[in-house]
């Protein structure tokens, strides 16, 4: 494991599809970042807007850029596999492909993580509309959360996470259409890894029709699934969960 990945990259992950309207801004705050080891690693998902010409036209003046598009659209989860893949660095982070971030989210992230030799970090969001424009300030977070918390919680936003393949090794993402994001936290931390977070704003989430975030809502019986299916639990203590879940989503989301 020590020499598979180059220790010092942190590899962006960004799936996209039809993002021309919001992927050069994306690509820019990761170009923003105080910490400069960085490769941003794209797969358009077929994408039929004009993704493929912003992307391009970064690819003309950045050699960390990876784009890669793929044959038929088949989703986030397969985008993200492939993107995993391609990957070198040693840290994962995500990204999806309408989010922003802050200047100084990878550089507090590492920090954090050596600091606490933590193998998942996470941050604080703050949420603007398909304009940019803030609709909901910070949503405050835990200093540290385990596999049981998780199970109720929506604390973990996806573009907010860095991951230490090091120490969690090579990890791909379940193939399904909604929520592969929280299997995928549920999967690496089920056997007693803990994840950190920072409660500071690093992250402007993107609450738009578009957004591969915002279609959680609309499947929220996945958790229900995913549960009973990747993580073998009870049905009746995972309907207890969802309940749960659905409560704590509905208060970081819809009551200001």
């Amino acid at each position: 494991m020590k020499d598979l990945y180059k220790n010092k990259i942190v590899s962006v992950i960004i799936p996209v599809y039809n993002s021309g309207n919001y992927i050069a801004e994306t690509i820019e705050s990761v170009l923003n970042q105080t910490y400069k080891d960085i490769e941003i690693v794209i797969v358009d998902d077929c994408s039929k807007d004009n993704s493929r010409e912003v992307i391009e036209s970064y690819l003309k003046k950045n050699k960390n850029m990876v784009y890669h598009i793929q044959e038929k659209n088949a989703g986030a989860a397969v985008a993200r596999n492939m993107a995993l893949g391609l990957a070198r660095g040693r840290y994962i982070a995500f990204l999806d492909s309408d989010d922003l971030w802050y200047p100084q989210k990878i550089e507090k992230q590492l920090d954090l993580m050596k600091e606490k030799n933590a193998a998942i970090c996470y941050t604080a969001i703050e949420m603007i509309n398909e304009k940019g424009n803030l609709i909901k300030g910070k949503r405050n977070i835990k200093d540290r959360i385990d596999y049981k918390f998780l199970l109720k919680n929506t604390m973990i936003a996806t573009s907010t996470v860095i991951v230490d393949r090091k120490k969690i090794g090579n990890f791909q993402m379940p193939l399904i259409r909604s929520g592969q994001d929280y299997a995928t936290w549920l999967q690496l931390m089920r056997n007693g890894i803990n994840a950190y977070g920072i409660n500071k704003v690093f992250v402007k989430y993107r609450v738009g029709s578009n957004s591969l975030s915002s279609k959680k809502y609309k499947s929220i019986i996945q958790v229900w699934n995913i549960q009973i299916k990747y993580e073998r639990i009870n049905p009746i203590l995972a309907t207890f969960n969802t309940i749960y879940f659905i409560l704590n989503a509905f208060k970081k989301y819809f009551i200001r």
